[in-house]
């Protein structure tokens, strides 16, 4: 104000929120979030359902799917959508629980604020609080080896457990753990099992207990000729990355014809071009061609008559897996194509899957890269196994990686909170309320867990505790019993990383949005045909 006189220097309609009035409402929005998701952790979570603007239906308890299709508004909610997809990215599992994490951090620090604590002080109490609770999990970890098969099903079977595919969790946690172990490789002295060279095929029909893996690769594609072999034995595969047609030149070209005789030449050579280019996959000794790119008719006809099976545009993210898979290299040029070029597999079959013709190269020697073909009764089943069977992919990948694993169950929380309540005495002042507040929200992992049960949450806290107090970290929450149980004898074990990246992803998302205490949200510009232009945007101070 000067002499009076409002000084405008914001656009007209634009909305401000500052100081705590802008904290609050952005804990709510991100609280709002937390609760959306809060009911699906865990074995008895329940399930949602999704219908887009479409009508296009999505049923599911899988955190990441969730908030990927609601349609969120608020910048604050925004930025918890982004720790579940961080976290997914990141671990693959455990994306429920660091958005719940998430929103009670912000819970807890909002009663903080009421008390006049400076968010700037419960920002600074958080991350201490969240490096010093990794420190704990790290020495709960145990380490674990490749060849601990009976705990990486456990660990596959505790991802499993918690979706609706849970009642095959025993067939898919061997098939998850069996394609894992086939990819991984020792890159110096370390594991890396890139989960992406795993192929993940859906097709409705059957039960889920169809679901297998192949020790090779599906191709959704079907021989080209109906008088190629519908099976190979002992197949010698071509990848070839080049068109088995004749070229035809890149600028306008005209030829002319003014003898007959010339027609009858000018296809005879084109006949004898496609003749060549089989000639030359024959001589390699092939008796399978996939190729990347189109197979002209004739040369289909050719190479039908040599026995030899074929299938053309197969995609490029699948040649490069079966070049993996078979050993074999893919050629850009045939006069290339030599017998050391070729793949290997025991067995090349067509397979009538649902209403499609499929490729099946199975039985490769030592593949890098599988498949898993995934069957269930309607469209909604199979969707959601392709979730549940990914999370488990990643699950088991990253416990070979970092070879350490820790209880699930809430006891690894617990044990944490613990272990932070006498940290915080010895930080003292009042970041030392904030490592409490810290400690405090960690607890609703095991709380949210046996509310979904539809146990008593406050009995089982005081239970585990006490647990916890006698020395026995492993105890949690049984939710089929109501009762706290050792979670390593009961199977529930995670990786590492999941609490781990649980506690730096919702750390960070609680940490940035405390700090924020001015929102200027723009007014829409209308543009033609109604539409406006930036609902909503934000800027932080």
């Amino acid at each position: 104000m000067m002499a009076g006189q409002p000084i405008l220097i914001l656009k007209e309609g634009t909305k401000r929120e500052t100081g705590k009035d802008a904290i609050k409402n952005n804990i709510a929005a991100a609280r709002a979030i937390a609760d959306a998701v809060r009911t699906t952790l865990g074995p008895r979570g329940m399930d949602k359902m999704l219908v887009d603007s479409l009508g296009d239906v999505v049923i599911t308890n899988d955190g990441v799917t969730i908030l990927k299709e609601i349609d969120v508004e608020h910048p604050a909610a925004k930025m918890m959508v982004e720790v579940a997809k961080t976290q997914d990215s990141e671990v693959g599992d455990g994306t429920t629980t660091a958005v719940i994490l998430a929103g009670e951090l912000l819970k807890n620090a909002e009663e903080l604020i009421d008390q006049n604590v400076h968010p700037t002080v419960i920002t600074s109490g958080y991350r201490r609080a969240a490096e010093k609770a990794k420190e704990i999990l790290d020495t709960m970890a145990k380490p674990i080896t490749l060849d601990d098969d009976e705990i990486l099903k456990k660990v596959a079977k505790t991802a499993l457990s918690s979706k609706s595919a849970s009642m095959e969790k025993e067939h898919l946690s061997d098939i998850a753990v069996k394609a894992v172990k086939r990819i991984a490789e020792k890159v110096g002295d370390k594991w890396v099992a890139d989960v992406d060279a795993i192929q993940v095929i859906k097709k409705q029909g059957g039960a889920i207990d169809d679901t297998e893996l192949i020790d090779g690769m599906i191709i959704d594609k079907e021989k080209v000729h109906p008088g190629m072999p519908k099976v190979v034995e002992d197949a010698k595969i071509a990848l070839v990355n080049v068109a088995l047609e004749v070229k035809k030149p890149e600028i306008d070209a005209n030829i002319q014809i003014k003898d007959p005789n010339m027609v009858h030449a000018f296809l005879d050579e084109e006949e004898k071009l496609l003749r060549d280019m089989v000639e030359k996959i024959k001589n390699s000794g092939a008796n399978v061609v996939l190729c990347q790119k189109g197979i002209d008719d004739l040369a289909q006809h050719f190479l039908a008559k040599e026995g030899i099976y074929a299938v053309r545009r197969v995609k490029k993210s699948d040649m490069e897996k079966l070049s993996r898979a078979t050993g074999g290299r893919i050629v850009t040029n045939l006069d290339d194509l030599s017998a050391e070029d070729l793949g290997h597999a025991k067995r090349v079959e067509e397979r009538k899957i649902g209403e499609d013709n499929m490729t099946f190269v199975m039985g490769c020697d030592n593949p890098k890269s599988v498949s898993i073909l995934i069957r269930g009764g309607t469209e909604h089943v199979v969707d959601e196994v392709e979730r549940s069977i990914k999370d488990a992919l990643h699950v088991v990948a990253k416990t070979i990686e970092d070879g350490k694993v820790t209880t699930g169950g809430g006891s690894s929380a617990i044990e944490i909170a613990l272990k932070l309540r006498d940290y915080a005495a010895s930080v003292g002042g009042r970041e030392q309320l904030a490592i409490e507040k810290f400690a405090d929200a960690l607890e609703i992992i095991p709380r949210s867990l046996a509310e979904n049960a539809g146990h008593d949450p406050i009995d089982i806290l005081i239970n585990i505790r006490k647990a916890h107090k006698e020395g026995k970290i492993n105890y949690g929450v049984n939710v089929f019993t109501g009762e706290v149980g050792d979670m390593e004898a009961m199977g529930v074990i995670e990786p590492l990383r999941v609490g781990k990246q649980a506690i730096d992803s919702a750390t960070d998302a609680a940490v940035m949005i405390l700090r924020i205490d001015d929102v200027v949200a723009s007014k829409g510009e209308s543009k033609p045909g109604g539409k406006s232009k930036g609902e909503e945007g934000s800027s932080e101070d």
